[in-house]
């Protein structure tokens, strides 16, 4: 059975949805534009010999819809030679594409593809179509998948309803299993604090392209149209290095009026794409392309809606035991701070070193564009690998609705 193997990953720089320079960028077009930079970077692949193209989102709908894969493939390099499909587990549709990439190359049913994911909230979750969007069976039998997403109406608030949602998740897990708020920000602090080490130390240079992007300013041309400005985004830019924990402390409560998660210790609502060109091992040898790593593997699990932030452990635990690994043997992990509450619950659960836990800082710092960021997890965590000599890392995702998802690769 051949082996998937990373050969080369990049991403664009994550900013601020509705306020950071790719709040006007257009997903598609800004996946093409990673997919030809990687392809420019890797001159030995073909583009047209590419067998498919497949793209995460957590929301295919308006500028995200219509098949986001294949419409990706055709505006880029691949041209409408290349196939094109989308995939969807919310939070971990990044990570579910290369997965799904992986197993496709390992089956023998394809030598090259390109994967990653997407998010541009910015262009979507603002406009987003409600109309009978939730089963009524759902909300009676399973009243956690939705929580405070409870409206059928067509309202441009539905951003607001999505992330108070996973909020009062956090809160529930903070609750239940007596995750303070001194931790909460703690974490969080520390998340800062090694984005901005990374940063200094230039380990995300390898990974982040320069993309230049179109802004409409809100001054108008003599027609009365948004006169249109382009800026360039070439690192992330929503993490804040002079964070204190005084001023953590200071933050009111996001979800929850006597609650313990604000906006200091969540994740960042952000845009941005992250793109993976995998390959079979024997392909890579053929052509003596040099390799970051190899897809081993991934395991999925479910757990109690309410406690959506909890699936990591369920999902790290099965994928242990597949591999017949134990955490001992894993030399970093890769887990998606969606909170603190539940990243930290996660980590003491099953015994995760921190020096071994989001080495680099996570999506509290760095922002985390749903679909987008399984798979820059992916690409950094074995280029972080081969910086300290290290063999197997984990990447896994708490999702939306009550799930966890978690990969094993190993670098090369």
């Amino acid at each position: 059975m051949a082996k998937a193997v990373i050969v080369d990953s990049l991403r664009t720089g994550i900013t601020k949805s509705f306020r950071g320079a790719l709040r006007d960028t257009r997903p598609d077009d800004l996946a093409a534009n990673c997919i030809d930079m990687l392809l420019a970077r890797n001159p030995d692949i073909d583009p047209h010999h590419i067998d498919d193209c497949i793209i995460g989102c957590a929301f295919p709908e308006g500028a995200q819809g219509m098949n986001l894969g294949r419409n990706i493939a055709v505006l880029s390099r691949m041209s409408h030679r290349v196939a094109g499909t989308t995939v969807n587990r919310y939070c971990a549709s990044g990570l579910q594409a290369v997965s799904v990439a992986a197993t496709q190359i390992a089956a023998g049913g394809a030598q090259s593809i390109i994967a990653g994911g997407v998010e541009s909230i910015s262009t979507t979750l603002k406009y987003i179509n409600t109309r009978k969007l939730y089963n009524p069976r759902i909300k009676q039998d399973a009243p956690g998948m939705y929580l405070g997403m409870d409206t059928d109406e067509n309202t441009g608030e539905f951003i607001k309803n999505v992330f108070t949602s996973m909020g009062k998740t956090a809160e529930v897990v903070a609750r239940k299993y007596g995750i303070s708020r001194s931790m909460q920000d703690e974490y969080s602090l520390m998340s800062q604090q090694r984005i901005a080490n990374a940063q200094a130390l230039g380990l995300f240079e390898q990974e982040i392209i320069s993309v230049n992007v179109p802004v409409m300013s809100k001054k108008l041309d003599v027609d009365g149209n948004p006169v249109i400005k382009y800026e360039t985004v070439s690192q992330d830019e929503c993490n804040r290095p002079n964070t204190t924990l005084k001023g953590l402390a200071e933050l009111a409560p996001s979800f929850e009026e006597n609650g313990s998660v604000t906006a200091g210790n969540s994740s960042q609502i952000t845009d941005g794409a992250a793109i993976c060109l995998l390959t079979s091992d024997q392909f890579a040898a053929d052509m003596a392309l040099n390799t970051l790593g190899v897809f081993h593997g991934y395991a999925t699990s479910g757990c109690p809606p309410e406690e959506m932030g909890t699936g990591p452990i369920f999902a790290i635990e099965k994928l242990l035991r597949q591999f017949k690994l134990t955490l001992a043997d894993i030399d970093l992990i890769e887990m998606n701070e969606a909170f603190a509450a539940t990243t930290l619950y996660c980590q003491l659960k099953l015994g995760i070193d921190a020096d071994k836990l989001n080495v680099n800082g996570g999506a509290i710092s760095m922002g985390h564009p749903f679909g987008m960021t399984g798979a820059r997890q992916v690409g950094h965590i074995l280029r972080e690998l081969r910086r300290r000599d290290m063999q197997l890392g984990i990447v896994s995702m708490c999702i939306g609705g009550g799930m966890g998802m978690a990969a094993l690769v190993e670098r090369t």
